[in-house]
């Protein structure tokens, strides 16, 4: 017979339900005003939203004290894992979505900001991802993936223009093969260890000394392509330039980082254990993986003739640069990617809202897309402060210190120099010269071109409301000033890391 077993509030520790809850309350709490009155103002949506993302920050921020303190806590039947891994994804995935929601307070007439359930969609989503990076049991994380993907796809589509549908199918479709693909890797990896939880996955197979590291083999190519799509990793990037293409900036802006290192995490997660355990062939595949995904996305964005779709690049590459981490391994390394995932936030954010604030509902005569480099020719000259903004995010972007990223970029190539890649750290300095060629390219239009396409500089700005102008001046100043803030930072980082394990 089945023994009842008694299982106490106190047991659960529910408080580590705390994050992701508040998130879902602030959706739910939306819809449910919605539902008693219709018609009120997008700021009201906005204000709360803004607030719910405090308190989920707030309750991070407390989290990662007691962490320090007491170190990984564990609940909800031992399925919900928060550790500094766990707090440290969080903070950039709620951090970055305070600074996103903001922008919806633009002057101009956007057809998704009239509806409540954009904002309830996107605290859904936001509580999907903190659901897929605090755990590291596969089921729960494919819960996580998929609640927070069926929102995104809907964001999208709420854009309302023929790209947008176009965007969101195509994401639909590849996110759909790429759950597939997750479905079965998991069921591998259930199969050879009688668990989905990753710590006892790694356990069994080190305790077999990897006896079925074949079968290992053909879940860990299941979930190296699932996560690949999430994370843009050659070949399974092709969705990316595309989706951006058809998302608004802003949102485009949004997808280039949160869903990312949501990915990044579940990545290190589940292969961290097998490079350390010096799996040959695993190590192989993301050496090539990172050096392809790197040369390769910033070959394309070479040739790219829309800012935007050069941007879109950009961040796989980015992508790739930051994967270096995983294969190298070491809680070095591991610091190195949440840093620079931190500065990335700030600058990319920055420049995709920088063409959010100069998109324009019609295209002029001479455009052939949304943001081509010549609607930027000559901007010094139309707009000053915008073309000297904009040229802060390129410079930063392509590592030119003293600017945000060149600090993340110098951590990299030093964890893989110290771990002991010393030709990884040569491809990836490499491949941040050739990307400061097309970051460059676009400040020579906007500093050193007459303007081309006639007419544009009455769209510059003229959606910037001051919740854009703020938006823009934070990234601004994180972006210059990051060089205070760099060593801290690194501290707090490496401390959670390390008491993490990793």
């Amino acid at each position: 017979m089945l023994e009842a077993v008694n299982v106490s509030f106190g047991e659960l520790n529910l408080a580590t339900l705390a994050p992701m809850l508040i998130a879902i309350t602030g959706a739910l709490a939306i819809l449910v005003v919605d539902l008693a009155k219709s018609g009120l103002h997008k700021s009201f949506y906005v204000m709360v939203s803004l607030l719910f993302l405090l308190l989920d920050f707030g309750s991070l921020v407390d989290f990662a004290g007691i962490f320090t303190e007491n170190g990984t806590m564990l609940g909800f039947f031992n399925v919900m894992l928060m550790d500094g891994i766990s707090i440290l994804s969080q903070l950039i995935i709620v951090g970055a979505s305070m600074l996103f929601i903001p922008l919806a307070l633009t002057s101009k007439r956007f057809h998704e900001y009239n509806y409540p359930e954009y904002f309830s969609l996107f605290l859904f989503m936001i509580a999907g991802f903190q659901f897929m990076v605090a755990t590291d049991n596969l089921i729960l994380v494919f819960v996580g993936l998929e609640t927070a993907s069926l929102a995104l796809y809907t964001l999208i589509a709420l854009h309302n223009r023929s790209k947008s549908f176009e965007a969101a199918v195509k994401y639909f479709t590849m996110g759909a093969l790429a759950a597939g693909f997750y479905a079965f890797g998991a069921m591998i990896f259930y199969a050879i260890s009688g668990s989905v939880e990753i710590h006892t996955i790694a356990e069994v197979m080190a305790a077999d000394s990897f006896a079925n590291i074949g079968y290992a083999s053909i879940g860990s190519v299941f979930m190296l392509a699932a996560l690949g799509f999430k994370v843009s990793l050659v070949p399974f990037h092709t969705w990316t330039p595309d989706v951006y293409e058809g998302s608004s900036a802003a949102l485009a802006g949004y997808m280039s980082i949160v869903p990312k290192i949501a990915g990044f995490v579940v990545v290190m997660r589940l292969f961290e254990f097998m490079v350390h355990s010096e799996v040959v062939w695993l190590q192989v595949i993301l050496y090539g993986g990172v050096v392809v995904t790197m040369t390769a996305a910033n070959i394309w964005a070479l040739v790219q003739t829309d800012v935007k779709r050069m941007l879109a690049y950009s961040s796989i590459s980015h992508a790739g640069f930051v994967l270096a981490a995983i294969l190298i391994g070491t809680t070095q390394a591991n610091t190195a990617l949440f840093l620079y995932w931190v500065l990335f936030s700030f600058t990319n954010l920055g420049a995709f809202t920088m063409l959010w604030v100069n998109r324009q509902k019609h295209l002029l005569p001479g455009q052939s897309s949304d943001h081509p480099y010549e609607k930027f020719a000559g901007m010094v000259k139309i707009m000053p402060f915008a073309a000297v903004l904009m040229g802060l995010f390129m410079l930063s972007l392509a590592g030119i210190p003293p600017f945000g990223l060149f600090w993340g970029k110098l951590y990299m190539i030093s964890s893989a120099v110290t771990g002991g890649y010393t030709v990884l750290a040569l491809i990836m300095a490499l491949n941040s010269a050739i990307a400061g060629y097309y970051y460059l390219k676009l400040i020579i239009y906007m500093f050193m071109k007459e303007p081309v396409i006639h007419g544009v500089h009455e769209y510059y700005m003229m959606n910037a409301s001051l919740s854009l102008k703020t938006i823009i001046g934070i990234a601004a100043f994180a972006t210059i000033f990051a060089v205070i803030a760099v060593n801290p930072l690194i501290e707090f980082i490496a401390t959670l890391v390390y008491n993490s394990g990793y």
